[in-house]
């Protein structure tokens, strides 16, 4: 025998699971450092791709239960070898976003957009299809963002190292839109 290999999910679950391990050390995972999610966000950052299902979905979901809140869309890839660094770059854009002054027409004062919490969502797929959400270096700046992050990365059964390290865990794209909106409805009723 030359080599050994797990069977089953094999190598990509062994690698998932030694830097799992590695940053639960760390603590990046500690229920203590996650931040409350808004129940009014002033403004809402969305992280997925332009020709995902989940935007879509997502963003009907807003519509119909938050009109009223302005959406911030920072587009990047959710799957391949560039994703990590495109989704990274865009959660950086929507934090040098975050409080940028806005003029108002009504007169010479502006007004701070606050974006309040940010969704990062993608639709199921293999262990491979979802595998930048498992990137180490956009792990970690999700645990060093300002603004509190709703990871719906995947199905009810599919779990990302982003979903461990967000402030919370939606189990689709179209729940994590449901958590950060309560519908005017019930707040007017």
């Amino acid at each position: 025998v030359e080599t050994m290999q797990r069977a089953g999910q094999g190598d990509l679950f062994a690698q998932f699971l030694k830097l799992k391990a590695k940053l639960e050390a760390e603590g990046l995972f500690e229920s203590s450092r996650k931040r409350d999610i808004p129940m009014q966000p002033r403004a809402i950052g969305i992280i997925t791709s332009l020709g995902a299902a989940a935007l879509h979905d997502v963003v009907t979901a807003l519509q119909r239960r938050v009109p009223h809140i302005p959406v911030i869309l920072a587009p990047a890839s959710v799957q391949g070898a560039n994703a990590p660094l495109e989704m990274l770059q865009s959660l950086q854009k929507l934090v040098a976003w975050h409080g940028q002054a806005l003029i108002t027409t009504e007169s010479d004062d502006s007004e701070k957009m606050a974006i309040d919490v940010i969704l990062m969502v993608r639709g199921g797929g293999s262990m491979e299809d979802l595998w930048a959400f498992n990137d180490e270096a956009l792990v970690r700046a999700i645990a060093s963002c300002p603004i509190p992050i709703v990871s719906g990365v995947g199905h009810e059964t599919d779990f990302t190292l982003t979903d461990f390290v967000a402030d919370l865990r939606a189990p689709t794209p179209t729940a994590a839109a449901e958590l950060v909106a309560t519908a005017r409805d019930l707040l007017m009723g």
